[in-house]
């Protein structure tokens, strides 16, 4: 899988700088770097939290707070994208009909 990630990242960054400036690709570059730290780093928190209940390491659910342990399986990282994915479309039909 990770290869297949990298292949995809490296496909769409060679697209993108094939048809646009230095600049332009340097700035893309540097977005999408930073666009994909952003939402790796809110899905493992998400995961983390739903799954135990922690965050980096600190008890921020109550005592009595039950974890759903698929959100620590692989699985669970298809579920945060979904429920992602959906928040998203929900916003974009409020702001944009």
């Amino acid at each position: 899988p990770l290869i297949v990630v990298n292949c995809i990242v490296m496909g769409r960054a060679e697209a993108f700088s094939s048809k646009n400036t230095v600049m332009a690709s340097l700035m893309d570059g540097i977005g999408m770097g930073i666009g994909f730290t952003l939402i790796i780093t809110l899905l493992g928190m998400t995961r983390e939290l739903l799954g135990n209940g922690t965050l980096f390491g600190a008890q921020i659910m109550p005592a009595a707070y039950q974890p759903f342990m698929i959100f620590i399986l692989p699985p669970g990282a298809f579920l945060v994208i979904g429920f992602f994915l959906a928040i998203h479309r929900k916003i974009m039909l409020t702001f944009y009909k």
